[in-house]
């Protein structure tokens, strides 16, 4: 299977994968949020699920393959101080303080980078300032911070200390309207880009929260449609990158919202966790060898969010219902090698 794809003088090329689906140990379950730091750091939020039940955040190093490393893991169950019960995504301001929002408690928890718990913010309810499920969330250039009020349809925007500031989007499906939103980005410009989740689209908006664009339509499976939209991602030249979950793939737009391609998956090699645990039980190994094809485990299975990292152009995907993160790069002077014949 190829792991280049070139399209309108675009390259990316899978680069490898992080993590392995673990109860305990170096791995992630169900990772649903994700942010991307300094130094390649990354902050994941693993979400509970029936059989394991213990969310929390965490922080690890993607390196080159093979170099991953945990660095740490907080924000436990719980309801108290430095505790989530449903967390759903995390966002770093500009000192690299952790912001974790938790659609349960209806607040929004905040760390230093090390894990400790700092301070918090967020009442249910449907006022100013007042959050029902909050879900995504994405800091603008001033350090203001866009919350996604899933169950009240609508962005809210707030200082870094929480105070709130402003609002937009109510329940509909008209240009400017939300149903079920989900994840957000801000671009260079901080325009905010919204996943709009049960209207299968993104849309994105001014600053101001005025109405500039929809990407994508739904729900469907061809080229350019989605189904429930998660999360967006924006790269330096306005592509954009769209985990669209229902379709278990992602799906990336120009800055015009002309569709350029999609991603399934192309984990082809294990994690370097995944491959420790494999080596460590040897019927894992005999297991493996008596599947007729692994393909499968290579895609993507309810993808559920995305970042991209302008330092490295590489795209993160939280490749959730697999338990691991797969990383492409964005290549701008790609060239294939010509053979000597």
């Amino acid at each position: 299977m190829a792991l280049t794809t070139t399209v309108a003088g675009r390259t990316i090329q899978y680069s490898h994968t992080v993590g392995r689906q673990a109860a305990s140990g170096n791995g992630f379950t169900y990772p649903i949020g994700l942010a991307l730091g300094p130094g390649q750091t990354a902050y994941v939020v693993c979400r509970a699920n029936e059989n394991n039940n213990t969310p929390h955040t965490t922080k690890i190093s993607i390196p080159e393959p093979g170099g991953e490393e945990l660095l740490a893991e907080f924000g436990w169950r719980g309801d108290g101080d430095g505790q989530t019960t449903w967390p759903t995504d995390v966002a770093l301001d500009s000192r690299e303080n952790v912001y974790v929002s938790d659609e349960w408690l209806n607040r929004i928890s905040i760390f230093d980078n090390q894990g400790n718990f700092k301070s918090k913010f967020g009442t249910s309810g449907t006022g100013d300032g007042e959050l029902n499920r909050p879900s995504g969330m994405a800091f603008d250039s001033h350090d203001n911070l866009y919350i996604v009020d899933t169950e009240n349809n609508r962005v809210q925007k707030f200082t870094s200390d929480g105070k709130f500031l402003a609002k937009f989007g109510s329940f509909g499906d008209a240009p400017g309207q939300l149903n079920r939103p989900w994840g957000i980005t801000v671009d260079l410009d901080d325009n905010v880009y919204v996943a709009d989740w049960k209207n299968h689209r993104i849309q994105k908006f001014t600053p101001n929260g005025a109405h500039l664009n929809t990407f994508g339509t739904g729900p469907g499976d061809g080229a350019g449609e989605l189904n429930h939209p998660t999360d967006v991602a924006v790269d330096e030249d306005g592509d954009v990158y769209v985990t669209d979950w229902g379709n278990d793939r992602v799906q990336i737009f120009d800055s015009a919202g002309t569709f350029l391609t999609s991603l399934v998956g192309d984990a082809q090699q294990l994690s370097k966790w995944a491959q420790m645990a494999v080596d460590a039980n040897p019927d894992y190994v005999k297991a493996r060898r008596r599947v007729k094809s692994l393909e499968q485990e290579w895609r993507f299975h309810y993808p559920t969010a995305i970042a991209y990292d302008r330092s490295n152009q590489r795209i993160v995907v939280a490749d959730t219902q697999r338990g691991r993160l797969q990383i492409y790069i964005k290549e701008d002077n790609y060239a294939d090698p010509q053979a000597n014949l």
